[in-house]
């Protein structure tokens, strides 16, 4: 297999290792608000929106030092241990306790932010220029199966319960446990792509020493890895300050806002609404699955016309707001206002309109859309100008998301629906502008680095 090939595979394996984990993760965050509510125990007195939180807030704090725990002991074990707190979280809703429930927040924040800067780190390795929007699209679109799949699960395993049982709950969770942990292995598949002077820099590649090599750590060897560590946290802290990141960060927020609405809040709304019938818990479940398929056809489509798409990024982000906006409105006329705060019996307030099962699933499909087409792009613009610092770059774009998501689980457990989308509205138009202007530099950029190859 040619050095294409074998960076190719790598990220379809590193696709399929994220789509294992986040079946499991994405589906416990989609119905872990709705599995708390129907917990019977007095001993327990959590919250789903805190937990998720928690686990947003650490993870924008440990941001800052993901890139220093991933130059320490190299992005491939970075992913496996990261995944084996990820499945650990999961695995304490089995037999839930207040204390455990929100220390394993704390550890999966925690292990969110070394996850994702390594996955990073591994895309960038593993592209080019010319690659780097075909690999995100590919990426995305394989991430975004676990949507689709865990929440099958989730609505042939639930349809018709009114309520969630102890033995309901206990076989979800030990299910989606073993999906988790498969997932972690599957990293130790990826291998280091042979050196190429269009790679990447050498500072990118040191971020996989650890690998290489006979795995022997010596005295004299320490300093150095202490040194790289050092060195990836001060890079973090420059590159986000740098003027293309400063742009970045609206539309880098947003993403962290919209992502709290679809992976939490909106399935939490639809299983509150008693007017889509006795069924509206497994409908969680089908609206998760209308979300992953729109993030699976954006991720597949706009990750391969990103390859040669003259027009730049600008009109798949500038679509992916009007798809957004879209979906709000349908949502403030389909959902009743107080269904993200509504007790387990569900909310009887009307809406604007006669709620609607299938406009409730459209928007569900155009929620995934719109969200692939600021991830991806987000992805593609800065693996293209932060190719030398990839994994700093991505773990300030982490940062930057995570601290939002956390502030948009915390104002969920007050705010009335139409206040949550209102913000969203704000944020995203925002965000969009400010993406368009740092396109608008990075093509410059482009185009200066191919009058300098004349």
């Amino acid at each position: 297999m040619g050095p294409d090939g074998k960076k190719l595979l790598n990220i379809v394996i590193l696709g399929f290792g994220f789509m294992f984990m986040f079946t499991a993760f994405q589906t416990c965050g989609n119905i872990e608000q709705t599995v708390i509510k129907s917990f019977n125990s007095t001993e327990f007195h959590g919250s789903g929106y805190t937990s998720m939180a928690i686990i947003y807030g650490v993870f924008s704090a440990s941001n800052l030092m993901a890139p220093s725990v991933v130059t320490l002991i190299g992005p491939q074990v970075s992913m496996f241990l990261s995944g084996i707190l990820y499945s650990g979280y999961i695995a304490m809703f089995i037999h839930p306790l207040t204390w455990s429930f929100y220390t394993a927040s704390v550890l999966v924040g925690v292990a969110a932010a070394v996850l994702w800067t390594a996955q990073g780190n591994v895309l960038a390795i593993n592209s080019t220029d010319r690659s780097i929007g075909r690999n995100s699209g590919i990426f995305w679109s394989l991430l975004q199966f676990s949507l689709f799949f865990g929440n099958l699960y989730i609505y042939c395993a639930w349809h018709g319960h009114v309520h969630i049982t102890d033995k309901d709950r206990q076989t979800v969770f030990i299910s989606l446990t073993v999906i988790s942990l498969v997932g972690c292995f599957l990293f130790f598949l990826i291998r280091k792509p042979d050196p190429d002077s269009s790679s990447g820099s050498e500072a990118t590649e040191s971020l996989l020493q650890t690998e290489s090599g006979d795995g022997s750590t010596d005295s004299s060897s320490r300093p150095d890895l202490c040194t790289q560590a050092l060195d990836a946290f001060v890079q973090a802290c420059r590159i986000s300050v740098t003027k293309e990141m400063l742009l970045l960060s609206a539309s880098i927020g947003y993403t962290g806002l919209e992502l709290t609405f679809y992976s939490g809040v909106y399935g939490t709304c639809i299983g509150a609404m008693t007017r889509f019938g006795s069924d509206a818990k497994s409908l969680i479940g089908i609206s998760g699955i209308c979300i992953g398929l729109g993030e699976i056809i954006g991720g597949g489509i706009f990750g391969m016309l990103n390859k040669k798409n003259r027009f730049g990024r600008n009109p798949v982000v500038l679509l992916g707001l009007i798809t957004h906006f879209v979906a709000f409105f349908l949502i403030f006329l389909n959902i009743a206002s107080d269904a993200p705060l509504a007790p387990e019996g569900g909310t009887d307030l009307e809406a604007f309109i006669t709620p609607s099962v299938a406009v409730a699933m459209i928007c569900s499909f155009l929620l995934g859309l719109g969200d692939s087409c600021f991830n991806t792009q987000l992805l593609s613009i800065i693996g293209f100008l932060f190719r030398d610092n990839s994994a700093p770059a991505f773990a300030v774009f982490k940062f930057i998301q995570s601290i939002m998501a956390a502030v948009a689980f915390f104002y969920s457990n007050f705010l009335l629906l139409h206040w949550q989308l209102l913000i969203l509205v704000v944020f995203g138009f925002l965000g969009s502008v400010s993406f368009f202007a740092a396109e608008w530099l990075a093509e410059s950029r482009r185009r200066d680095s191919d009058y300098g190859s004349i």
